[in-house]
C-alpha cells in the first residue's frame, strides 16, 4: 500500500491554482530556504509542535508520556527529544491542542476519499487538487499515483514545486499534470545556494525541459529585499522566462511576510531562524513594471 507523509490538507484553497481547490501539503523539502513560511514542511520526518499560549497546565501529557520526556517549566512544557519517540500520545490527550503532531502517512485510497468529498466545489468553481509542500517531487511515486487517480476523475491537477529533482521525475509528473506553480527564488546560482542550500542549475535546466511539454507553467517569485529584488535579478529572471518555449509570460510576485517566526518557536527552532525585510509597495510596483517591459504579466499574490 502506497503512503505519503502529509502534514496538512487544506480545503477551499483559492490561491493555489484556479477555482476552489483542495491543497495537499507533503512533508519534506530538499531546499532549506531561509525565509520559508512553512518551516514545519522542511523535515521529511514526523515532528511535534508545541504552542505555549494554548497550554493550560493540565499535565495530562506528562502523565501519559511513556518515556517521561516531558517536564513542566516556567516557560511551559519542555520536551526532551533525546528520549521522545514522537508517539503522539501527548497530543491525543491535550485538552487545548497545545501539542500538534506534524506528518501522517495517508494511503492513496484514504487521500482520494478526502479529495472526492470536495468534488462538488471543483465542478462549480473550475477548481481541483493542488499538491504542494514541502516538495511534492520528493514523494514522486505516491504523487504520480495520486495524480493518475485524479486524472481518472477528471479533476484539474496542479503541482506546486521548486523543480529541484531529476528531470525524469519532472517529465513523468508532467504527463499527469495540467499546471505547474514553480518558484524562481534568485537567478544567481551562488546566491541561490547561500539562501536555499542548493545551487539552481538543475532547477533551471528542469524548467527548460518542462517548458517543452504542453503543461501550463506559472512562476512564483517570493520577493525578499536584499535577496532577489534588485533590478539585475528581475531582468535576468525576465530574460530566462522569455527564453523558454511556449507562452510562459505570467508570474506571481509574493512579497515576503514574517508569519513563520511563531512557527519556528513552536517547533523549538530558535537558532536557525532568520528574519528578512519585505519590499516596499513602491519597490513592488517597480518590479511589476519591469516585468511588463519584457512582456510578462506580474500579479501580486497568486
Amino acid at each position: 500500500m502506497s503512503t505519503g507523509l502529509i502534514f496538512d490538507i487544506k480545503k477551499f484553497a483559492i490561491s493555489d491554482g484556479p477555482g476552489i481547490r483542495l491543497t495537499v501539503f507533503f512533508k519534506g523539502c530538499n531546499l532549506q530556504c531561509k525565509w520559508c513560511h512553512n518551516p514545519e514542511s522542511i523535515s521529511p520526518k514526523v515532528q511535534k509542535m508545541y504552542n505555549a499560549k494554548k497550554c493550560i497546565g493540565a499535565l495530562s501529557c506528562i502523565e501519559i508520556c511513556p518515556n517521561n520526556a516531558l517536564k513542566m517549566t516556567s516557560k511551559g512544557i519542555i520536551t526532551d527529544y533525546n528520549i521522545c519517540n514522537l508517539c503522539g500520545k501527548c497530543a491525543e490527550v491535550c485538552p487545548t491542542k497545545a501539542f500538534e503532531m506534524l506528518g501522517s502517512n495517508i494511503p492513496i485510497s484514504a487521500l482520494m476519499k478526502k479529495i472526492d468529498n470536495e468534488a462538488i466545489f471543483f465542478d462549480q468553481s473550475g477548481g481541483g487538487v493542488t499538491f504542494s509542500g514541502g516538495e511534492p517531487l520528493m514523494h514522486s511515486a505516491y504523487l504520480i499515483k495520486a495524480l493518475k487517480e485524479c486524472g481518472k476523475r477528471m479533476y484539474h491537477r496542479v503541482v506546486d514545486t521548486t523543480a529541484f529533482s531529476n528531470v525524469e521525475t519532472v517529465l513523468e509528473v508532467a504527463k499527469h499534470t495540467e499546471l505547474f506553480l514553480i518558484d524562481l527564488k534568485v537567478m544567481d546560482s551562488e546566491k541561490h545556494k547561500e539562501f536555499t542550500g542548493v545551487s539552481n542549475e538543475k532547477i533551471l535546466s528542469n524548467i527548460v525541459e518542462l517548458a517543452k511539454t504542453n503543461c501550463e507553467i506559472i512562476f512564483r517569485i517570493p520577493l525578499i529585499k536584499g535577496v532577489n529584488t534588485s533590478k539585475e535579478n528581475i531582468i535576468q529572471t525576465a530574460l530566462f522566462i522569455n527564453s523558454l518555449e511556449g507562452n510562459r509570460n505570467v508570474v506571481n510576485v509574493l512579497p515576503y511576510h514574517n508569519i513563520a517566526e511563531n512557527k519556528h518557536l513552536k517547533l523549538g527552532n530558535t537558532t536557525n531562524f532568520k528574519t528578512f525585510e519585505p519590499p516596499s509597495s513602491f519597490e513592488i510596483k517597480e518590479i511589476v513594471s519591469m516585468f511588463m517591459e519584457y512582456g510578462i504579466t506580474a500579479t501580486i499574490g497568486g
